[in-house]
């Protein structure tokens, strides 16, 4: 499948412009982690970019009509990535792109909803204020905390780092995911 494809895919079911954007800025940090470890970033990137297609369209049957979808093309990885990007859901992480997607999809919105309500966006982010708004139960109240720690311990990485390493992977896309800030 190439990202044309998943497009296609993604503009079939999903219409809502804050999804569209989750969808790009998960695109965008699964990319930069495939070229991390070595692995494929389209490949990478289109998992971040599938990941919730269907979670507007069929919200009570989410994941599973992407990945129904994704099995009819062949694309076994892509589907498994995908079923298994939430802990809860009992599936085991067998890959390191599975591993890399549950980690990355809760914090990426998390790091997005810190960017703006800073007037610089992301351009002076850093990982240490993201962790204080993490301690904020109060702020981005719908982000399950508890998930994005199980999910980075999945992936055996550091909540730290990993928030650096996102906030890194998106600075130049801020513009486009709508996070560069007031006045950008």
């Amino acid at each position: 499948m190439n990202r044309e494809q998943a497009l296609a895919i993604l503009h079939g079911l999903t219409k809502g412009e804050s999804l569209l954007r989750h969808a790009r800025a998960v695109e965008v940090a699964m990319r930069a982690l495939a070229a991390k470890h070595g692995e494929d970033p389209e490949e990478w990137g289109i998992a971040g970019l599938l990941h919730d297609a269907d979670y507007e369209a069929h919200p009570d049957r989410h994941p599973q009509v992407i990945v129904a979808q994704l099995e009819e093309l062949g694309e076994a990885r892509l589907a498994h990535a995908i079923r298994a990007h939430y802990t809860r859901w009992g599936v085991p992480y067998d890959t390191l792109l599975s591993r890399a997607l549950v980690a990355t999809d809760e914090l990426t919105g998390f790091v997005t909803a810190c960017c703006k309500v800073r007037p610089d966006g992301v351009q002076g982010l850093t990982a240490e204020s993201v962790l204080k708004r993490f301690k904020d139960r109060a702020f981005a109240a719908k982000v399950e905390r508890e998930e994005v720690l199980r999910a980075c311990e999945v992936y055996g990485v550091d909540l730290k780092d990993h928030a650096a390493f996102l906030i890194e992977a998106l600075r130049p896309f801020a513009q486009e995911l709508q996070i560069a800030g007031r006045g950008a």
